[in-house]
Order: structure tokens, then sequence, then C-alpha cells
């Protein structure tokens, strides 16, 4: 069987990247954008710094800003209206991940209106037509959105995140600027930091890896472990190896996958509002313990990009406890809790576990597990 490899067609990283847009636009012949960004980008300042440099070469746009930290569907019914009365012809997503899949969708419905109830893009959708083209500019250096193939859309009549993948969604251009997240206060930047670590560590050994994807992930967690302290504490450093760190870490799970780390963090979204990197982060150390038996050698190659020495005189045993404690130990130094105790009731657990099972990442996951797995998982973390 062939692996497939979807990349965006172009990216730009470094300070001062979000100066290309212009020239991007132009030279695809763009007339107006549509600009997705959320309430709180905008309120800050942030999504200004795009809307200066559309300013400053006379560039068209129309801003949409209803959007919700879990997008919902209404969130996209709505947009995608605003986006048929814009008269745009292109969308530029300014944002974390829930600026970027609202765009997503909104430009896979656009031109694939048949799945204008969203909730039928679920999994993997038989779309025929390419999204609207998409310039992603990310503000959070963690769901490495502006690269993958994957978006999540909150279906709040039923409490669960719909997990949706389709390779005709990922941005055409990427604009990786680390001076549009130097404003993400530390909570985010450490959330966001710990996402992209997940991403990083399940898309290692998730059931899909293979040798490309496995360069990606284990360049990505060295460049997350070393440069995460950093970035919480604002240094220019740390910001731009975090976003370099995260996108290096989308290029290689969006065509791979993940596992039962997101499959149990995305119901704690639908149901309480909890911050995906959070949830990622307080989850990851329990799964990795869980997995080890099912993951051969890779933990002693995750110590050895974490950063722990000596990893090749140690035991299989301990060296998948020093890798499962050196991902404890980071996310302790970036303030994450260690426990569910503050978010999960007891009285949902039989509910997390049978929407995580049902989730579209538990198959990935190199262990098999079922119901009653994940409802051991949840239990032990509360």
């Amino acid at each position: 069987m062939a692996n497939r490899f979807v990349l965006n067609e172009t990216s730009y990283h470094g300070a001062g990247a979000i100066q290309e847009i212009t020239a991007e636009a132009k030279g695809r012949k763009f007339q107006k954008a549509f600009v997705c960004s959320d309430p709180d980008l905008i309120k800050f300042g942030v999504t200004k710094k795009v809307l200066d440099v559309l300013d400053q070469d006379g560039l068209k746009y129309e801003v949409y800003s209803e959007i919700k930290p879990n997008p919902t569907i209404e969130n996209v019914q709505d947009g995608v209206e605003a986006y048929k009365k814009s008269g745009a012809d292109y969308l530029i997503a300014i944002g974390g991940g829930s600026s970027m899949d609202t765009a997503k969708a909104i430009g896979i419905i656009i031109n694939n209106p048949q799945f204008a109830d969203v909730v039928s893009l679920e999994g993997v959708a038989p779309t025929t037509e390419k999204s609207v083209p998409i310039f992603a500019v990310p503000t959070t250096a963690g769901t490495a959105a502006e690269v993958t193939i994957n978006y999540v859309i909150t279906d709040a009549a039923k409490n669960r995140k719909m997990v949706c993948v389709d390779p005709k969604d990922i941005p055409v251009v990427a604009f990786v600027d680390p001076e549009m997240m130097s404003s993400m206060p530390k909570g985010l930047t450490a959330a966001t930091g710990m996402d992209a670590l997940t991403h990083a560590i399940e898309g290692y050994i998730t059931a899909g890896a293979w040798e490309l994807s496995d360069m990606f992930h284990l360049k990505a967690i060295e460049i997350i472990a070393r440069s995460l302290r950093g970035a919480v504490e604002n240094t220019p450093e740390g910001r731009e190896d975090m976003a370099l760190g995260q996108y290096v870490a989308g290029m290689g799970f969006s065509n791979v996958g993940l596992g039962i780390v997101h499959s149990m963090a995305h119901p704690l979204g639908a149901l309480y509002d909890t911050p995906h990197g959070v949830a990622n982060a307080i989850i990851l150390p329990t799964v990795m313990e869980y997995n080890a038996e099912a993951t051969g050698e890779k933990y002693r190659e995750i110590a050895r990009a974490m950063g722990v020495e000596g990893v090749d005189s140690m035991s299989q045993e301990e060296y998948r406890k020093a890798a499962i404690d050196a991902v404890k130990k980071l996310s302790q130094d970036v303030g994450i809790p260690a426990d569910l105790k503050e978010i999960v009731k007891k009285e949902d657990i039989a509910f997390l576990a049978q929407s995580a099972y049902d989730d579209a990442c538990r198959p990935g996951n190199p262990k098999e597990t079922s119901v009653e797995d994940l409802t051991r998982l949840y239990e032990s973390l509360i």
C-alpha cells in the first residue's frame, strides 16, 4: 500500500513572514479576502497586524469574527452565509485552531454545497472540490492547523466534537510568523505548546507511522522540548523555535493520524469547553504509560529527543519511564495541572469514554483499546 503525504503548496517562516501575504495574493490574482479571526485577537490588536499589511497595499477584505474557542456547526453555517454575501474569492484565517478550523469548513462548504449541514463532513467526507483557497496565519504555536488536513467542529446539541479529515481543505499558503505569537499569555503558550508535543509523540507512535513521518515527529519533539519553556517566558528564541516545532509536528501527524490522547481530549472540550492543549497535556503521560508495551523501542528515541542523557545504556523499562518522566517534567515546568480533578465529573465518565471510543483518532492508537479501558484511564485522572 502506498503512503500519502500532503503539505502546503507554500509556507513562509520567521519574523515578518506576514509581509509576504501581499505578493501571494497579487500573484494568485485574488481580489478580496474573507478574514476569519476571533473576537479576542481583534480586541487585542493581533488581527490588525495582518489587516495593516492588506491596507498598506490596498487589498480588499471583510472580517468575520463570530468564532468561538471550540467552533460550532452554527458558527460555520453563519460564516458560509457571510462569505456568500462578501464577494470574497479567498480566505485568510488568523488565529489558533478555532479560526483555521472554521475557515476550512467554510471553504469546503462553499465549493461543496451538498455538505452545508456540516454534520456530513465528519470523518473522511467524499468531497469532490478543493476548498476556497486559504491563507493561514497562526497566532498560537500548537495546533499546526495551517499545515494539516484536519479540522474539528463542535456539535453543541450532542456535546461532541466532529473530527473532519479532508486533503482538499489544506491551506494553500501558511505564514508562520513568531511575531504573531508574541502576545500569547503564558497559560495559552504552555497549553498550545503541549498540544504540539502531543501531536509529535502520538504521531510518532501511531499505527500509521512510517519513516518519513518519524523524521518529522522526532525533530518536532526535540525542538519543542528545548524551546517551550523559553516560549512561555516569551523569549524571541523560544517563540521562533516553537513556531517551527509545532509546524514540523503538523507536517507529520496530519498524514499518519494520532491516538487516544486526542480521543479523550475531544469530549472534554465539547462537554466542559476545556482548552484542547490543557486536556492533551494532562492526559498524555497517563496514555503514554498505557501504550508503552505496544511501542517497541520508540520511547528510547522519544527520551533522547526530550534531552534525556544516557538512554543507550538504559533497559527498555528504564527508557520508557525516562520518556514519560521527561514529558511530565516539561508539563509541570510550564504550569499544566497534573490531573482532571477540577474538570471531570464522575457521573460523566461513561459518556466521555464512549465518546472517546467513537472518536476518529482512536483507531490510530498503537494499542487496541475498549470503552472499559478508556473508562479506567479517565478514572485514574480524577
